[in-house]
């Protein structure tokens, strides 16, 4: 009988033991869950506050860039002009016809881009007239967050620079995704879209919310944009991201070409 009691003993000791050890797995499994779950909610928070609510930027200016080592060897371009405007100028040669494409000569290579005319008219219609009349020569990318974003169209370079008017909001449908190659406006919220602009260089931008009046899509100069993310950054002053760049990356011009399908 002391045998049989003893290993009952131990038995029942083995089991609440087992019974201890399967909770700790529980309680582990729900906290890296949890985690996990929080760290996701907290890059989409990141991701949305710096394109859709973001405040100027002031570590980051004009003229700090144009201090620094110009990226990929290229020279250092003829600095922007300032101008703003009271409103786009209607660009006649934009038909319901037309396939837009625009060439960004940048410091590391040409991106071409296909406008997206018939989703976003006025949106293209006022980034081809800025393009004209030579609103983004000698403008810099004033963001590169690695695996997110590049994104430029700020004559200031703190991201609170427009072109003087606001456009009108032209959403894409709620499944849209942002993925990689996507160019799209910035803006601080609702009916705020002016001149600023992003292009997609990574999974994260997947995370975005259909907020953004959508541009247009790269179709020619991934190498293009893969110098650019690979340039070294700093945490940007006031976020905690990593996205000001320490060598300078600028749109040399902007060309656009107009045909008829």
């Amino acid at each position: 009988m002391t045998d049989r009691r003893q290993r009952q003993k131990e038995q029942r000791a083995a089991k609440r033991e087992a019974e201890r050890k399967r909770g700790h797995r529980r309680e582990l499994g729900r906290r890296i869950i949890t985690a996990l779950v929080f760290g996701l909610v907290v890059i989409g928070i990141v991701l949305l506050v710096n394109l859709a609510g973001e405040e100027p930027d002031r570590s980051g200016s004009y003229e700090v860039f144009r201090e620094q080592t110009t990226a990929c060897g290229a020279e250092q371009p003829p600095p922007v002009t300032v101008e703003t405007f009271d409103e786009p100028v209607p660009q006649p040669d934009l038909t319901a016809a037309s396939t837009v494409t625009a060439t960004l000569a940048t410091s590391c290579g040409d991106i071409v881009i296909e406008l997206a005319l018939e989703d976003s008219p006025e949106t293209v219609s006022s980034f081809v007239f800025l393009a004209r009349e030579g609103f983004y020569d000698g403008q810099v990318f004033h963001r590169v967050a690695a695996g997110f974003v590049i994104q430029a169209g700020d004559p200031l370079a703190d991201g609170s620079g427009g072109p003087g008017y606001v456009i009108a909001d032209e959403h894409p449908e709620g499944d849209f995704v942002y993925e990689e190659g996507v160019v799209a406006m910035a803006n601080r919220g609702a009916r705020t879209t002016g001149s600023q602009f992003f292009i997609v260089v990574g999974e994260s931008g997947r995370f975005l919310t259909n907020a953004f009046n959508v541009l247009g899509r790269v179709v020619d100069g991934e190498e293009a944009l893969d110098r650019i993310a690979e340039i070294p950054t700093t945490v940007s002053s006031g976020t905690a991201e990593e996205s000001l760049p320490l060598e300078t990356v600028y749109i040399e011009t902007v060309t656009i070409e107009v045909s008829d399908s």
